[in-house]
């Protein structure tokens, strides 16, 4: 048994919701067994018409095969399919008398029966098809309503099945994004230590490691991973689950998103589309990630050992300008009340403002030198990206410098969640930070 595999086993130990983990080749043959040993009763087989073709037939044929009535619904894959509330609805809606959910396929169809079998109070299996995302055992779906995405407390699986074969067989492009949502709990990671050292979050002993220890090994070997080497994306797969599990032991998904997911949802409730496709979560979250390490990288060039607290306090915005620019930067509506109401719940007085900086000023000498040893530079996560087969700039994903800016300058206010974004806001340094940012990335393109 390799480490990871320990480790998840120690984890579904630990878990209230999931009950077993089956990752290996011909696993989804085990899938009718473990439906009747943790589930039972008659299932409704769930997917999109891509994830069908991958995994449907041989799922539905190991139901048959343990005796379990079961049929399927499956719903266009193109366009892919929105993860919004309203959709998760129609599948619950869709669930006959006594059925309960599998979900087949990857992220989007995951989230959406999740939220469906939560709503309904029931528990679901689901049959994993790649290696796409982290959110197979996470405890909550990240879906909008309203326009507004927001990730929504739901029990994970109560079963996961991961079949190697399937998994290794995916799109190039699906497991890149998987990569990309792996590489990303990098700057993630900076933004809690940020948290944890100025008191606002602190770092939970248990996840924690559950995520940041395993990284180096998961995200080791991007060529192989892109090429499909099984053991390769089989080691990218039990990170993406180890990671779920952490934020369900969390109780949030602290562990897994901070700066860059913030990003990447605003990209998400825009609709971003390039060449012609709604852009993934993955390939959103991977061209964040450089985007967030980007302005890291900027902030520890900074000597914050110098400033003074006070006067940054009390020129800071108050929360009535606060509000002012959430609504220039989103307009009236569902968006905007939700975006202030975020930032309502982290905003700081000039008292508690003063505070922070001056524990700041205190502990950056600490920081500062621990966040270098653990952040990647930002040429190093778009050349990982990139060999893993994910979208690593603005303009692979059909964003321009002027859309990049404008984004990182209002994604802060889509949640309470204290990160880098928020302390350059704090220091009076985002906007600057954000142009020379947008600058970094447009030299970038002029040199090619």
């Amino acid at each position: 048994m390799s480490g990871a595999d320990e480790a998840i086993r120690r984890a579904v130990a630990r878990s209230a919701a999931v009950a077993e983990v089956a990752i290996g080749r011909g696993a989804v043959a085990q899938a009718g067994a473990l439906w009747a040993r943790h589930l039972g009763g008659p299932a409704c087989l769930m997917a999109d018409a891509r994830a069908w073709a991958a995994a449907g037939p041989a799922t539905e044929a190991a139901f048959r095969a343990a005796g379990i009535p079961v049929r399927a619904h499956v719903i266009p894959a193109d366009p892919r399919p929105k993860p919004t509330v309203e959709l998760s609805r129609a599948l619950g809606a869709a669930l006959r008398p006594g059925e309960a959910p599998v979900a087949v396929g990857s992220g989007v169809m995951n989230d959406l029966v999740k939220h469906a079998a939560f709503a309904a109070g029931l528990g679901y299996m689901c049959v994993a098809t790649a290696a796409s995302m982290d959110g197979y055992t996470s405890a909550g779906a990240p879906l909008s309503e309203a326009g507004f995405k927001k990730t929504l407390p739901c029990r994970p699986a109560k079963v996961l099945v991961a079949d190697l074969d399937v998994i290794a067989a995916a799109p190039r492009e699906m497991t890149g994004w998987g990569y990309g949502d792996l590489a990303a709990k990098i700057p993630a990671g900076g933004d809690w230590m940020i948290a944890d050292a100025l008191g606002i979050e602190p770092i939970d002993a248990v996840a924690w490691p559950m995520v940041q220890e395993g990284l180096a090994e998961w995200l080791a070997a991007p060529e192989r991973i892109a090429a499909g080497e099984p053991e390769a994306v089989a080691g990218l797969f039990r990170g993406l689950t180890l990671v779920g599990l952490a934020m369900e032991a969390h109780g949030s998904s602290r562990p897994a998103s901070g700066a860059d997911h913030q990003i990447a949802h605003l990209w998400e409730m825009e609709d971003l589309h390039h060449a012609g496709e709604r852009v993934s979560h993955g390939a959103c979250v991977a061209v964040a990630a450089v985007a967030a390490l980007r302005l890291f990288d900027w902030l520890l060039a900074r000597d914050l050992t110098r400033i003074d607290p006070a006067a940054l306090a009390a020129r800071a915005a108050g929360i009535d300008a606060e509000a002012a620019e959430i609504a220039r930067a989103f307009g009236p509506g569902e968006v905007a009340s939700r975006a202030l109401a975020e930032t309502r719940a982290k905003h700081a007085g000039p008292g508690a403002l003063a505070t922070r900086l001056a524990r700041l000023r205190e502990v950056w000498p600490d920081l500062s030198a621990r966040l270098r040893a653990r952040l990647w530079s930002p040429a190093r996560m778009a050349a990982q990206l990139r060999a893993a087969g994910a979208p690593a700039a603005p303009e692979e994903i059909g964003v321009s410098p002027e859309r990049l800016g404008e984004t990182l300058l209002k994604a802060r206010f889509l949640r309470s969640r204290y990160t880098v974004l928020d302390l350059l806001s704090d220091l009076g340094m985002l906007r600057e930070a954000v142009a020379a940012a947008v600058a970094r990335d447009t030299e970038r393109r002029a040199a090619g």
